[in-house]
């Protein structure tokens, strides 16, 4: 079994710099701000000779009573409990602080391996950045700097050096990945929580409360997951904050990366132009849709009413999407939500027969016929399967770009209806039939190899008689004037 280390330090010394070295990637927001990162960011280490998992966690006040970054204190607590090992991350170039001296006395009574590591040493005398924190009493600190790598893969070898080498991981199974979207404070954390059992991510009722995406993997009814929680999305022109502006790019990032998206409204505000535009977004991505309408418990019957037909209007784009209504904070309705979930990844990976899809089309053909343009009307021969996640069907026909789009929306109905295909996007593609003996023809052979001025000329000519040169026309004038010889 791989062991997990967990990240731990006050705010602002380098946490989630070190969790992106460690994994890799560039998982984890960083920026000049204390606080930025809030709950537990897993990860899987590539960086060292054993396998690992690291967890990147919030600034730690182990001192706060309330607010959020009591919450924090929570979600790093709670990592520490969770791990073999700690990296206790201080800054070399602050030194040592009574609050790295409260997380320290935290940690002694973890009783869980703790290597401190003293970041942002880089152009530093070694010996004298760590002098300092010999003082807290954890061993030996380890000088590093996570942004230049300096010193990184020494401090992780260190710690990993008293756990065994685990054994070869079985096949790797693939999880379904499910990101959980909407507008802040619609309760899309609350879900999180309520769905794995536990307070695995903080919810606090403050929009903004997620800055990060944040992955959670679980396992329901024998089948694994990974659930996303993202940060809420606002219109764009209520986006001040750069660390905001990452948070979209990060949501965004994450929608792509899903398999199924998890579009979370809020019943107790209106449904909004914003909700409209994030579901366009994953609609434009491919990915398959789930609508989870929350806070529905409470409202009388005339809101609730009031919601479903505000949501047939704004939101009738999403026909395909299966709407719940449920209560995150009661756990009301989450299962039928995970139902649709499942439904909808088989419908996004379903495998179409090119016979079963061409005899759908040629029934949809028969019940209503495309209409005519001009004097053609558009062939449509025969469907096949182009690709999945979401479902491409491409139809073969001639004149097809003559196919209006209403017509094209009649030939998705059609097709979700006969393959049961709700919760994914269809995309449709006409590829357009050519005569492979055009050019076999003498004309069209002839015509090919004229210029346009040579065809134009050739056309004249063809269409004029043929003129008498002039100095023929003179000679026969002339010998019509002469006397005939006697």
């Amino acid at each position: 079994m791989k062991p997990t280390i967990a990240i731990v330090g006050r705010p602002n010394v380098g946490k989630s710099t070190l969790f992106n070295r460690l994994t890799r990637t560039r998982d984890a927001l960083v920026a000049d701000i204390p606080g930025l990162t809030r709950d537990r960011h897993y990860g899987h280490g590539k960086l060292g000779t054993k396998p690992y998992l690291v967890v990147d966690t919030g600034g730690f006040e182990p001192l706060a009573k309330d607010g959020i970054m009591h919450e924090m204190a929570r979600q790093a607590e709670q990592a520490i409990a969770e791990a073999d090992a700690i990296i206790f991350v201080v800054d070399g170039r602050v030194g040592i602080t009574a609050l790295d001296k409260e997380i320290a006395n935290k940690l002694r009574r973890a009783q869980r391996p703790v290597c401190v590591a003293v970041n942002k040493s880089e152009g530093m005398n070694r010996g004298v950045v760590i002098a300092d924190f010999h003082e807290l009493g954890l061993g030996d600190p380890y000088a590093i700097s996570a942004t230049h790598g300096e010193g990184v893969r020494g401090l992780i070898e260190q710690v990993l050096e008293p756990f065994p080498e685990p054994e070869e991981d079985e096949g790797k199974t693939d999880q379904l990945k499910v990101a959980i979207v909407g507008r802040p404070n619609v309760g899309k954390s609350t879900m999180i929580n309520a769905l794995i059992g536990e307070e695995r991510v903080i919810a606090f009722d403050q929009p903004g409360t997620t800055r990060d995406s944040i992955s959670v993997e679980f396992e329901r009814s024998g089948k694994k997951y990974t659930l996303i929680d993202t940060a809420g999305l606002r219109r764009k022109g209520k986006v001040f904050e750069s660390i905001e502006k990452f948070s979209v790019i990060k949501t965004l990032q994450s929608i792509e990366e899903a398999n199924v998206v998890i579009l979370v409204l809020d019943a107790r505000q209106d449904i909004s132009d914003q909700d409209a535009h994030i579901a366009g977004f994953v609609v434009e991505s491919g990915r398959a849709l789930v609508v989870a309408v929350n806070k529905w418990d409470g409202l009388d019957a005339y809101k609730r009413t009031q919601i479903k037909e505000t949501i047939e209007v704004r939101l009738k784009f999403l026909d395909f999407a299966k709407f719940h209504y449920v209560s995150a904070l009661k756990g009301e309705g989450l299962e039928a939500v995970f139902r649709s979930v499942d439904a909808a990844y088989r419908a996004a990976t379903i495998d179409l027969s090119t016979p079963k899809l061409t005899r759908a089309l040629i029934d949809a053909v028969s019940r209503q016929s495309p209409p005519r343009s001009g004097i053609f009307r558009p062939k449509l021969r025969y469907a096949h399967q182009g690709g999945r996640n979401p479902p491409l069907i491409v139809i073969h026909g001639n004149a097809l770009d003559k196919v209006p789009d209403s017509y094209q929306r009649y030939l998705e109905h059609t097709f979700r209806e006969v393959f049961k295909l709700q919760g994914t996007p269809l995309r449709i593609q006409f590829n357009i039939s050519e005569n492979p003996f055009a050019e076999t023809r003498p004309a069209a052979q002839a015509k090919k190899r004229l210029t346009p001025d040579e065809r134009k000329t050739a056309k004249g000519s063809a269409t004029r008689a043929p003129r008498k040169p002039a100095a023929a026309a003179g000679k026969v004038a002339a010998g019509k004037s002469r006397p005939k010889p006697r």
